[in-house]
């Protein structure tokens, strides 16, 4: 920039100019109006707004509120320092487990291209008994709309179990999905599971190291001072040195300094306690409602205005849909601070219980319209407050219900968020909620309290969810949604969105997406993609020979800040440690010493051998001069006779492409394999677990899991003999209380009784069973052309088929005889199995060589004589 300024100043100047002009541009339409509607709400002048925390500007208005409202402030949060747990561990931390976040499927998925669901019919029977239900519940407590005033209500009912039952009779169909985004307008309030965090070390051992630093010297706080005892430090640095002797410790001692677990805790929530602090929610969220419709309706007239060409009217309505936006959006800020305020430190208002019951009651949500989604279609994702999923497209959707209020005469309803929504009046309603009517007399109102809804956002164009490259992990809040005209609705978690990624990588995923909404099959998709995917390696395998250094220094180099200063790190490695390190030597050590440094760098091939953080070359050794490029350059490649510094001779181009290829992995080629395609990037190799994985699913010759061949009927109980009183009780069951039986499943199993008499056994008597069919039957009949003849012809090939069943049930019975295997004999039965000894096995093999009948494998002629000729006979 110096130099620049020197030679080009007019240059300079215009784009300092540039850049003001949109700054200023993007302040007044961004900033400007949020700054001053977040004035009217918080009472503090603009510049203070502007520079305060929402943490602050949260507890400043609940400070007016509870002045209001004659409450007392409460004294800020003070942090309690190594408070110990009731079995006598050092508390580290606290905090209440979050959100249920889950990634369920990886892949595309667009509304023009089938998929397969397998639905349950009992699902679709439960909802057709709460049609009615949910529909009068949609429209009296949603729209607000008495039932008498409806007109169609039975049509409309009458066309959702239509639908439904269409669905029902065939649960298992390949289907275009309709995608949706399933979200919860507001999640508070129930119980909470917390999640401390404690050192191994127990409560003596905590003691003992107290004992020993309060006997050692520490050193001194300004240097050449003298050394300081452990009584006179405050209580935080106490705690500071005590905490870092006892991880010393652990380490040592237990090979860790962290034990995690999980507590369930249970907490009274009293309705009677001032409620100043719901009903600022409340407020809020109302006029927040109240603002989004006034901006709707200027939205309106702002369309109605440009129709009609009047200019002034046209600004007056952009005034004003600006100013509602800005409102609604403050109101918003203000709203998602409440939830995040209760766990600031030093808050007033400081409540880890009510942290915790929002984001518990928002799980349970969540996880209830899981398990109904799951039986209807297809959930892809879980997140914290809403639920991505694929319904199959006759699944009841939109529906207009035509009411005689003149207000409100259509109305549409979303049927799969109406289903949601009684689901979560059934769940989660308050139905002992107690506000005050009368302070004087302390006279409260009990009634029902529910402000949870689903709120349906959708259907969607397509869908893209990544994979992990590791086996059993998704990729947790990572997708790309496209609107039903091709526009990208949502994009999520990619590294296109992050600042300091490889532009490499940036530039990918920015082309790649449009190409997934190519193509009418999924193969034709991935195909689709795989082009993109191509090109970028085609360009790093030629090592970007066609490209200019400039274009290519701006691909592949990566830029990282560093929050602190590099003496901070210590002994720490990173790519922008080394980065920094080598700033320093040809820059200087001023250039490096404040926090916040950019390091833009690139990874070089030598000195092979060495981690990646040791390659890390400064981008601005290149631009530095000949004499200083190729000094350092020889220094940190540990190549003395260095003489080529053309950048491709210098970059780990393996380094790249293995960068490149795992975003192809996860992007691409791992989903198109979990989605049955085959590999649109042969370049791109599946990970080794994948490989096995797919294996397994495509093996025809894959032996049967035990659950897919049985279903688990409970546990069974076995018949108990009843003791008498003076009897002693067993031993295991000392100290059981009794508990009453469930009736037994009692199992018995039937065996017939074999006739008597051993020569039975040996030889039958019956003559049917020792001559052929045609001896005891005669010649059969012609089956001729007539009913009666045919008849005759069937019956008689009847008898013959239960005289053949017979004779082969007779001789099965005489081979096991033969064979040497235990028979019941004198009318009793042997309990035991079937001999197993080698004797038996070699009558069987015998036999089966007789019985079974042989195949003709090879008739060969002019064989030497010394091969053996091998000629097969069918024997009966």
């Amino acid at each position: 920039m110096c130099r620049m300024a020197t030679e080009e100043p007019q240059t300079l100047a215009t784009y300092s100019v540039s850049d003001a002009v949109a700054t200023y541009y993007l302040y007044m339409k961004y900033v400007h109006p949020f700054i001053f509607a977040l004035c009217t709400i918080i009472p503090m002048e603009p510049d203070e707004v502007l520079r305060k925390g929402s943490g602050t500007l949260c507890e400043a208005l609940l400070m007016v509120q509870a002045f209001h409202a004659n409450i007392v402030f409460p004294n800020k949060q003070e942090q309690a320092f190594n408070k110990l747990t009731d079995d006598g561990h050092v508390l580290d931390s606290e905090t209440y487990v979050g959100g249920h976040v889950e990634a369920l499927e990886s892949g595309v998925f667009r509304s023009d291209i089938p998929c397969r669901f397998k639905m349950n019919p009992a699902a679709f029977d439960f909802l057709l008994q709460r049609v009615e239900r949910t529909m009068r519940h949609a429209i009296e407590e949603e729209e607000k709309i008495p039932l008498e005033q409806v007109t169609n209500f039975n049509e409309v009912c009458d066309e959702i179990k239509e639908k439904l039952t269409s669905l029902k009779e065939v649960p298992n169909r390949i289907e275009c999905p309709l995608i949706y985004h399933l979200d919860v307008g507001a999640m508070y309030p129930n119980i909470i599971p917390h999640k401390p965090t404690a050192v191994p070390a127990s409560r003596s051992e905590f003691h003992r190291i107290q004992q020993q630093l309060e006997s050692e010297k520490l050193p001194p706080l300004f240097p050449n001072g003298p050394p300081r005892a452990f009584h006179t430090l405050n209580r935080e640095e106490q705690a500071k040195h005590e905490k870092k002797r006892l991880a010393d410790y652990c380490k040592k001692a237990y090979k860790k300094t962290h034990v995690t677990r999980l507590e369930q805790r249970v907490t009274t929530i009293c309705q009677r306690e001032n409620s100043f602090y719901v009903d600022t929610v409340r407020a809020f969220r109302d006029r927040r409602y109240e603002f989004k419709g006034l901006h709707k309706v200027w939205k309106k007239k702002l369309s109605a205005a440009q129709d009609s060409g009047d200019a002034a009217e046209v600004k007056r309505c952009k005034n004003m849909e600006i100013l509602y936006e800005s409102l609604q959006l403050a109101h918003k800020c203000i709203l998602n601070s409440f939830y995040g305020y209760v766990m600031r430190k030093g808050a007033r208002w400081y409540s880890m219980e009510m942290a915790g019951i929002v984001c518990y009651t928002g799980a349970n949500i969540i996880t209830q319209a899981r398990e109904i989604i799951e039986q209807i279609g297809r959930p892809l994702e879980l997140d914290t407050d809403g639920i991505w999923c694929v319904l199959p497209n006759t699944f009841p959707e939109n529906f207009v219900v035509k009411t005689s209020n003149e207000k409100k005469p259509k109305v549409t309803i979303s049927y799969p968020g109406a289903m949601l929504n009684i689901m979560v009046k059934e769940g989660f309603t308050n139905d002992q909620y107690h506000e005050l009517v009368d302070p004087a007399s302390l006279t409260y109102n009990t009634r029902a309290e529910n402000s949870i809804f689903f709120e349906v956002d959708g259907p969607y164009l397509a869908m893209i969810l990544p994979a992990s490259k590791e086996e059993g992990k998704k990729l947790k809040k990572r997708y790309a949604v496209f609107n039903e005209d091709g526009s990208l609705a949502e994009l999520k978690g990619f590294e296109v969105k992050r600042r300091g990624e490889l532009q490499l990588i940036k530039i990918f995923q920015s082309s790649v997406f449009e190409a997934f909404l190519k193509g009418t099959t999924l193969e034709e998709v991935y195909t689709s993609v795989a082009k993109v995917a191509d090109y970028w390696l085609d360009v790093l395998y030629s090592k970007a020979a066609n490209m200019p250094d400039a274009e290519l220094f701006e691909l592949i180099s990566e830029n990282r800040s560093m929050s602190r200063k590099l003496e901070d790190y210590g002994e720490q490695k990173s790519t922008s440690i080394s980065t920094a390190k080598r700033l320093a030597e040809f820059l200087g050590d001023q250039m490096v010493k404040d926090a916040g440094l950019s390091c833009r760098y690139v990874i070089s091939r030598k000195p092979e051998g060495s981690p990646v953080t040791e390659r890390a070359i400064p981008l601005a050794i290149f631009q530095a001069e000949s004499s200083v490029k190729k000094h350092f350059l020889r220094k940190w490649l540990k190549m003395p006779s260095l003489h080529d510094l053309d950048i491709r001779s210098i970059l780990d181009w393996s380094y790249y492409i293995e960068r490149l290829g795992s975003a192809i992995q996860k992007i691409i080629t791992i989903p198109a394999a979990l989605q049955q395609v085959k590999n649109p990037v042969p370049r791109v190799r599946h990970p080794d677990w994948l490989h096995k994985k797919l294996l397994e699913k495509n093996d025809i010759y894959k032996q049967k899991k035990i659950s897919e061949l049985f279903t688990s009927e409970g546990k069974r109980q076995v018949a108990h003999q009843h003791l008498d009183s003076d009897q002693p009780a067993d031993i295991e069951d000392f100290g059981v209380p009794a508990r009453p039986l469930q009736p037994a499943i009692l199992i018995s199993t039937k065996r017939k009784r074999a006739s008597q008499g051993g020569d039975s056994q040996v030889e039958s008597q019956d003559v049917e069973l020792t001559q052929s069919w045609r001896e005891i039957l005669g010649p059969p009949p012609p089956m001729g052309t007539t009913k009666e003849e045919r008849l005759v012809w069937l019956r008689y090939h009847k008898k013959k088929w239960e005289l053949q069943l017979k004779q082969r049930k007779e001789r099965r019975k005489r081979r096991k005889l033969l064979d040497g295997e235990a028979q019941p004999v004198g009318g009793g039965v042997i309990r035991d199995g079937p001999t197993t000894g080698l004797g038996s096995f070699l009558r069987r093999t015998a036999r089966s060589i007789l019985d079974m009948p042989w195949q003709n494998c090879a008739n060969c002629r002019d064989v030497p004589p010394w091969s053996v000729q091998t000629v097969g006979c069918d024997w009966k």
